[in-house]
């Protein structure tokens, strides 16, 4: 078989580098030997075309990326956002890496798409000014946001969304928008003044959720900057972690939700906190530990029955459905993507400004039956 032999081998180099992976492991994943892609590495072999395009993929780059003559100039290929995350947390995998960069993708991909419409069918993320205390910035967005008194997770989306920020969320299933299982890693904001993404890890429960992707637009309003949030930094007191923690639980649980709750009927049993907060959870689309910590901080909550709560939880076993059924797949991209992005794509679809390929291409390569399910799902919204 043909092998291709003028390959750029310090691109190779650098793209192990950048993925801290050893050769043995590229070599795996290529399904050639060690001693053959060493061999490649010192210029002695070349690669098929297959070997290269396979190789290509794994790093999320182009065939001629490693065909092209040069060093690699990081600050060209890696973006200002990109490089925040990975300085933030140099440890994070390969996986999570080519999934940053494919929130970015997908942000260019809706910017495009918006340029065409009139100026009156844009969102532009114009935010409020707020104040350093995160406390009183949460009071200023719960109103910038509209919120009501009844929430779950898709309506918190749904309104950070409305003010032009585009929230992803992990998929359930193995795939190229997954964040894995057994992964740390809970959500991640790439900021930009003109169209910022949060994206948000799935969890077995929905108010999880809420409050990684209220804890991430802490990050993005107060700071004004990317971030990569780990579980540890959701329960952080030092720090900008402390401050997203604080605006995310105040912006979820107003001092005013508080005074539903009756101090006197509360049990000193820790497995019965989640039945006593029940209907204040299901109201408000938030998890028994964000009402427990507003509650310990307000003063009206044992620091014991607080750290109680939370060995308690770390032992009860959480179940994972792995994402639901495949019946509905041409569903995945609104769930993965949000209704704003799914609706932008679907909408240039349908005045013929991108062809259904295309559509399908930035839909999580959706199959065209599925594109077309997916319309009609949105239509009868």
């Amino acid at each position: 078989m043909e092998r291709i032999e003028h390959i750029n081998l310090a691109r190779i180099e650098w793209c192990c580098r950048d993925y801290s992976i050893e050769p043995a492991q590229l070599a795996a994943h290529l399904g050639i030997k060690v001693t053959a892609i060493e061999e490649v590495l010192r210029g002695e072999r070349g690669l098929t075309f297959s070997q290269l395009s396979k190789m290509a993929a794994y790093f999320g780059r182009g065939v001629l990326f490693f065909m092209e003559s040069g060093q690699v100039d990081e600050n060209v290929v890696h973006s200002m956002q990109f490089r925040t995350l990975a300085n933030q947390k140099p440890e994070i995998s390969p996986e999570l890496k080519k999934l940053i960069e494919r929130a970015e993708k997908q942000r260019d991909v809706y910017l495009g798409l918006q340029e065409d419409l009139d100026d009156d069918e844009r969102i532009a993320f114009s935010p409020p000014a707020l104040p350093a205390d995160p406390v009183g910035a949460a009071r200023i967005v719960r109103d910038w946001l509209a919120l009501g008194d009844t929430n779950d997770f898709h309506s918190y989306r749904a309104a950070v969304e409305a003010k032009g920020v585009l929230v992803f969320r992990s998929n359930g299933y193995n795939g190229k928008w997954q964040i894995a299982k057994e992964s740390s890693i809970l959500g991640f904001t790439l900021y930009d003044d003109v169209c910022p993404v949060i994206v948000v890890k799935k969890q077995a429960f929905e108010s999880m959720q809420s409050f990684t992707l209220m804890h991430e637009l802490g990050h993005l309003l107060l700071e004004k900057k990317s971030s990569i949030d780990e579980d540890i930094e959701m329960q952080s007191h030092e720090g900008n972690e402390r401050s997203a923690n604080a605006f995310a639980g105040h912006l979820l649980v107003p001092d005013a939700f508080l005074q539903v709750i009756n101090d006197n009927e509360r049990p000193d049993d820790v497995g019965r906190l989640d039945d006593w907060l029940k209907p204040q959870r299901k109201f408000w689309g938030v998890s028994t530990e964000v009402i427990l910590r507003r509650l310990l901080d307000a003063g009206r909550l044992p620091v014991a029955l607080y750290t109680a709560y939370r060995a308690y939880r770390a032992k009860t076993s959480i179940t994972d459905d792995g994402g639901g059924s495949r019946e509905y797949r041409y569903r995945e991209p609104k769930h993965i993507f949000g209704d704003r992005f799914v609706a932008t794509v679907l909408g240039a679809l349908y005045e013929r400004r991108i062809t259904l390929a295309r559509a399908s291409t930035y839909l999580d390569g959706l199959k065209i039956k599925d594109v077309h399910k997916l319309g009609q799902h949105y239509a009868r919204l």
